[in-house]
Parts: C-alpha cells; structure tokens; sequence
C-alpha cells in the first residue's frame, strides 16, 4: 500500500486509477494524515452460459424478407 498527498494524487488520478484496476492500493493523505484509499473493485464476472434460450426463441424463415408498402411507409411518415 502507498501513502501519497492529495496534490499528487490530483496530478495523476488517471495512472492511480489504472494501478488501482491492477490490484494496488493507495492511501491519499491530507498533511501527512491519511483520509482516504483508493483500492481496486472486487467484481465477480459472471460466465456466458451459452444456450439458455434454445429452443424458447422462434424466428419466421422470412424475418428478413421486405416490408409491405404501407408498413414500410408507416415506418417513413408516408400516408397510406
């Protein structure tokens, strides 16, 4: 852990911030005493479960095909 004053923490925040995403803690001090730490998240990501959707999710072979005239003008502020 590394004890630093509050200017220097201002002058380099976003190097502190990195270090800190690394896993190293830093103390800021105010006149030599300590009032605040900056330490790394302890974030548990989460697995991609792949497949849990199957057989839930239903597409129409022809999802892709083009829009009607007048949904497609609906959709372009034309009237119909």
């Amino acid at each position: 852990m590394v004890q630093i004053n509050v200017a220097e923490a201002k002058a380099r925040f976003s190097e502190l911030i990195d270090e800190a995403a690394k896993g190293k803690t830093f103390v800021i001090a105010k006149s030599g005493t300590p009032v605040a730490k900056i330490v790394p998240l302890d974030v548990e990501r989460q697995k991609i479960r792949f497949g849990l959707m199957k057989g839930k999710v239903w597409i129409a072979d022809d999802f892709d095909a083009p829009l009607p005239d007048d949904v497609l003008g609906a959709f372009e502020g034309r009237d119909q």
